[in-house]
């Protein structure tokens, strides 16, 4: 896996914080050429200067909800390292609010940046890597791609778009030597669940339990570099809450029975 990202061109999205920050510093480790994108420029430049070589790192800010043309990334790009060879679409945001509660210029938002973002750069990018013949596609999900949440509804819509999206995208490019690996986490210990958007818009600012039990993030993107180095087509990454994608499918009954007792105790 060493040699793998070595010189390899990687962008990764939602880079400031989280699993985002995690994977820019290990890839860095590994001797990956860097860019790095999310709102917050300050806070790419803070995770830049904790990875190796953080001199040559591209800080590339985006704000996801409002892409319009992504022609000038690929430029900027193109200009410093004249190709991309991966690209990770990690960029999210989590929801915490009723569906009929919510207006439909947030649940847009979360479509905007939970699905559509991922659609426009992996478009941008894909020319690059069929001219190369070559590149990797990564879609960072969640389990809820799998089965919908109270009060996640959107979210949840998004994260189920995506996995049907890059399934789709990997058939279509089976024949080209373009890997596409879908990352399906479960609870990661991160500030997702506090930065949740409610639905008047504002951050929750309440952290969920599960959350602050999950997985470290850093062990989170650990796995998801396992992941993308062995071309992995999906990848589910967290604890015990795994469990609940097969109880989802084989025994829905018991899954809604358990989803009201866990909220109960929330």
């Amino acid at each position: 896996m060493n040699n793998y990202f070595k010189d390899k061109v990687i962008w990764i999205t939602g880079a400031s914080a989280g699993i985002g920050e995690q994977l820019s510093i290990q890839l860095s480790q590994l001797g990956a050429k860097l860019i790095l994108s999310a709102r917050r420029e300050e806070e790419l430049k803070k995770v830049a200067s904790k990875c190796v070589n953080s001199e040559s790192i591209l800080i590339l800010p985006i704000d996801l909800a409002k892409i319009e043309n992504t022609d000038s990334y690929i430029k900027t790009i193109q200009t410093k390292y004249n190709t991309i060879d991966i690209l990770i679409n990690n960029a999210g945001v989590s929801q915490k609010s009723m569906a009929l509660q919510t207006d439909i210029s947030i649940d847009r938002m979360f479509m905007e940046v939970n699905f559509m973002s991922g659609v426009m750069l992996t478009k941008a990018v894909l020319p690059i890597m069929h001219k190369n013949k070559s590149g990797h596609i990564v879609a960072v999900s969640s389990i809820l791609g799998d089965f919908g949440l109270a009060l996640h509804s959107t979210y949840s819509a998004a994260k189920h778009a995506t996995n049907a999206f890059y399934e789709s995208l990997r058939e279509e490019l089976n024949e080209e030597q373009i890997a596409v690996t879908v990352i399906s986490p479960g609870f990661i210990k991160t500030d997702v669940a506090l930065n949740a958007i409610t639905h008047q818009g504002i951050p929750y600012n309440v952290n969920s339990p599960a959350q602050e039990k999950g997985m470290e993030a850093r062990v989170c993107a650990s796995k998801i570099i396992k992941a993308i180095a062995s071309k992995k087509r999906k990848k589910y990454i967290g604890g015990m809450e795994l469990l609940m994608v097969p109880i989802h499918h084989y025994t829905p009954r018991l899954f809604y029975w358990l989803m009201k007792k866990m909220s109960k105790k929330n």
